[in-house]
């Protein structure tokens, strides 16, 4: 069983779309839990918990079920941890908050990127910059520019609005599905999906490589990496920036493989 853990209700309503446009041959046995919190929440409860003491080996799967169950969220009661093969978890960078400096979030945040690097063992953190809306900051499909954009942290606080202004789409629904959709609505929403995909891993590539284009290896954009050349080219910069990318492509590209941008 695969269990996804997103930051709020936005996300997992996103990740139904990905489900049904790309998980329609796998078994639908995956537990989609919110957390109602941010990242750095997370990291105080998993500190309490001694999750991420390197000195001894912790089966995350109970921890998750305990955290999530003390939010209200018993949808993972009863499952015993062997029953989980794969964990996911999806956050945003939430570079406005202001509940701890700077440098200690990017502490905290590096921690749990190093710790949950794996689907199969502890589970794998990815994460979106500045934020989930990262999807809707683009030009219409494909937008061979959006490798250029960047969000400050001053104006990060306003960046859901802000994207909404940008976007060429001026609704969510050119990737998320309805109940009521036809196959034709399907394949549209699924075809921009692609190219939302190959528009943030060609994205992760030039942050990580400096080059706009797929990576020769996929590990080349692996989160943790992704952060490390985030705060090295942009968070550190005179701007204090953060280039804008989704998490939700990374993960597509690394679970299907570039075959998917055949789709």
């Amino acid at each position: 069983m695969m269990l996804f853990v997103f930051e709020g209700k936005d996300d997992a309503g996103y990740f139904e779309s990905i489900r049904r446009l790309f998980f329609q041959k796998i078994p639908d046995e995956q537990f989609v839990c919110t957390y109602n919190s941010d990242i750095y929440s997370l990291y105080k409860q998993l500190m309490a918990h001694d999750v991420l003491n390197e000195k001894h080996e912790v089966d995350t799967a109970p921890v998750l079920r305990e955290l999530l169950i003390a939010r209200g969220n018993d949808k993972l009661k009863g499952v015993r941890e062997d029953e989980v093969s794969e964990i996911y978890l999806f956050f945003d960078y939430d570079f406005q908050n202001k509940g701890g400096n700077l440098s200690d979030n990017n502490r905290k945040l590096r921690e749990m990127l190093e710790f949950f690097a794996d689907e199969t063992e502890n589970g794998k953190l990815y994460v979106s910059y500045p934020m989930l809306e990262a999807l809707r900051h683009t030009n219409k499909l494909p937008d061979n520019e959006y490798y250029r954009y960047i969000i400050s942290r001053e104006d990060s606080g306003r960046f859901k609005f802000l994207a909404g202004e940008f976007s060429y789409y001026k609704s969510t629904d050119y990737i998320l599905l309805s109940s009521r959709n036809t196959s034709g609505q399907d394949e549209d929403k699924r075809r921009n999906w692609v190219h939302l995909t190959r528009m943030n891993v060609c994205k992760a590539n030039y942050i990580c490589k400096g080059a706009n284009e797929l990576p020769r290896i996929i590990d080349d954009i692996c989160p943790v990496n992704i952060f490390d050349n985030q705060i090295n080219r942009y968070v550190q910069s005179d701007e204090c920036a953060v280039a804008i990318l989704s998490a939700f492509p990374i993960f597509l590209f690394e679970y299907f493989g570039p075959i998917m941008l055949s789709v």
